[in-house]
């Protein structure tokens, strides 16, 4: 109901399984995906992997009622481009399904911590060779660096002392030459390919 009532949003389709929310997006082809983590039979992570999969296909945003450590990485992982609480205020819902339907990745604060905590504990085994950075250019990785540590372009434009213009061309470079679908994904591979290293916290105020 509430994303209907928006005359620039439209609901194609529910589905009560993660099996279902597959068989779906490849019949209705929406730009956006809604999905809960917990589902019965194939689980929201799967059935993200799945959709994601597909090229072409359309982006996920995680829906849950738990802000939990586990499902950031593995989400993210599996291609979703972000996070929203259930309990997330119905302006700041249709807020992300629009950010992310524009190719924004949709990470608050809490869960761009929890992920680099999770990078932080990972062995550099699983990481992805730096050589995926070969083909940027060193202002490519300057930017890089800045969205994975969750910069806005404009921030980033006014770091940099750049144009918006600018800083939206970079990123698109980025999201083409890493094969990324979005912001989200740019910020995996930062940390993937260690350009940003996750800081050890050392109290209160630290960034």
């Amino acid at each position: 109901m509430l994303l209907d009532a928006e005359p620039d949003l439209r609901v194609v389709g529910e589905a009560a399984t993660g099996g279902q929310a597959v068989e779906l997006a490849a019949a209705e082809h929406p730009d956006v995906i809604l999905m809960d983590v917990r589902m019965p039979g194939m689980d929201g992570i799967e059935a993200t992997r799945r959709i994601c999969a597909a090229a072409g296909g359309p982006r996920v945003l995680i829906l849950t009622m738990f802000d939990l450590d586990s499902y950031v990485y593995t989400a993210l992982r599996a291609g979703a481009s972000g996070f929203l609480l259930k309990d997330t205020p119905p302006a700041e819902l249709l807020t992300g399904v629009r950010l992310v339907a524009a190719g924004e990745g949709l990470l608050a604060p809490s869960v761009t911590r929890r992920l680099i905590a999770e990078f932080a504990n990972r062995p550099e085994s699983s990481r992805r060779p730096s050589r995926a950075l070969d083909g940027t250019t060193e202002r490519e990785r300057e930017v890089l660096t800045l969205v994975a540590r969750g910069l806005s372009n404009r921030e980033i434009a006014d770091h940099l002392r750049v144009s918006l213009h600018t800083v939206k061309t970079h990123v698109g470079h980025l999201l083409s030459k890493l094969d990324a679908r979005d912001r989200a994904q740019l910020v995996i591979v930062g940390y993937e390919t260690g350009l940003v290293a996750p800081a050890r916290d050392t109290g209160p105020g630290t960034h």
